[in-house]
């Protein structure tokens, strides 16, 4: 669905590369041969993914806050991208509670300042905005969103990534609709996989739990989200980015999500972590009255199906088997780019093209 060898030569952009989602976009971007700049701040947690995944050396790491609008422009200036992928954010739900204004500056903002900065740099050809599936107004529905659904996050994370995209909306109808630069957002469902060390998510800590030897603390079993593998999400903004480069009417906003088989909820999930870990690990159900965060969640990702012919390569289960299969790697001190080259072409290979 997506030919990496496109990328071979390209100059991309991608901000947010040192984060769980952005190590592994630039493990895929260096291992294709892109010319690979990232801008971001420093790993968000000790350990992480960045640091492990061998990729600073092979890349122009910039460590930077898109905040800052002229030091953006210094890297657009200097390097001249074809290729953007927007992915820096403050994407924790609780953190937004926390600290809102923080979240509102990184999410919007930030997104104001990378728009501002392609809108001034003739050599961008292709960009890509990701965003969330939790920017929909959510009506706690059993039926899935689409993209014409109203954009109203209830939460400052969501909210803010709503508002994300009504930026990329606006710059894309007043500045680019005479220019020859594609803009499209991605809207994603909740990713898994090996390397994913932050705070308040559900598989980390599963993680944590297993590797202390202690039960798994769930804070809302009953909770529905669409599950997917980094990798998932991650082949199809490559997708999106390649395919409009080449013809712009690809350009538009795309749900990126599993298939609705693996849209369950937080119990089943940590139940299948659980068997797949071994050990004995079990998980108890404590509700800690946390603030409001969404019970229930679907993409439709029919138009991206339609539209690319994209299908699902791993489902939950698979995603859950990659998982477990790094976390161990990694507990056992093994050669962590090797693992993750590794699940790379796996996946790869299994794409239909």
């Amino acid at each position: 669905m997506v030919d990496l060898s496109f990328f071979e030569g390209k100059k991309v952009l991608l901000t947010g590369h040192t984060g769980f989602k952005g190590s592994w976009m630039s493990r895929v971007l260096i291992n294709a041969g892109a010319i690979l700049t990232g801008y971001s701040l420093a790993p968000p947690t000790t350990p992480n993914l960045f640091s492990l995944a061998g990729i600073e050396s092979k890349m122009n790491s910039v460590i930077g806050d898109i905040r800052n609008l002229n030091d953006l422009k210094r890297v657009f200036k200097e390097r001249c991208p074809e290729i953007v992928i927007h992915m820096a954010a403050q994407p924790i739900v609780r953190d937004s509670y926390k600290d809102p204004v923080y979240t509102y500056e990184t999410n919007v903002m930030g997104t104001v300042n990378i728009m501002e900065c392609t809108r001034l740099t003739e050599s961008v050809i292709s960009f890509l905005n990701v965003t969330t599936d939790k920017v929909y107004h959510n009506n706690e529905w059993e039926w899935a969103y689409r993209e014409n659904e109203p954009l109203d996050g209830f939460d400052p994370y969501s909210n803010s990534k709503s508002c994300s995209e009504l930026v990329t909306h606006s710059y894309k109808n007043s500045f680019f609709a005479n220019r020859n630069i594609a803009v499209s957002t991605a809207r994603a469902g909740n990713v898994i996989g090996g390397g994913d060390f932050a705070n308040d998510r559900i598989i980390p800590d599963c993680v944590r739990a297993a590797k202390e030897g202690k039960e798994i603390i769930v804070r809302n079993p009953h909770s529905t989200r669409p599950y997917q593998h980094v990798l998932e999400p991650i082949m199809a903004y490559l997708m999106i980015v390649q395919r409009q480069y080449e013809d712009r009417k690809f350009e538009g906003y795309y749900n990126v999500g599993p298939d609705e088989a693996d849209c369950i909820n937080t119990g089943d999930l940590v139940d299948m972590f659980c068997k797949k870990w071994g050990e004995g690990l079990k998980w108890i159900n404590q509700y800690d009255g946390g603030p409001h965060e969404a019970n229930f969640l679907k993409l439709d990702c029919s138009k991206l199906k339609h539209t690319f012919g994209w299908k699902t390569t791993w489902g939950v289960s698979e995603a859950l088997d990659k998982t477990v299969e790094w976390t161990k790697a990694y507990f056992a001190d093994k050669d962590i780019p090797a693992i993750m080259d590794k699940q790379i072409r796996e996946f790869d290979k299994l794409q239909v093209r």
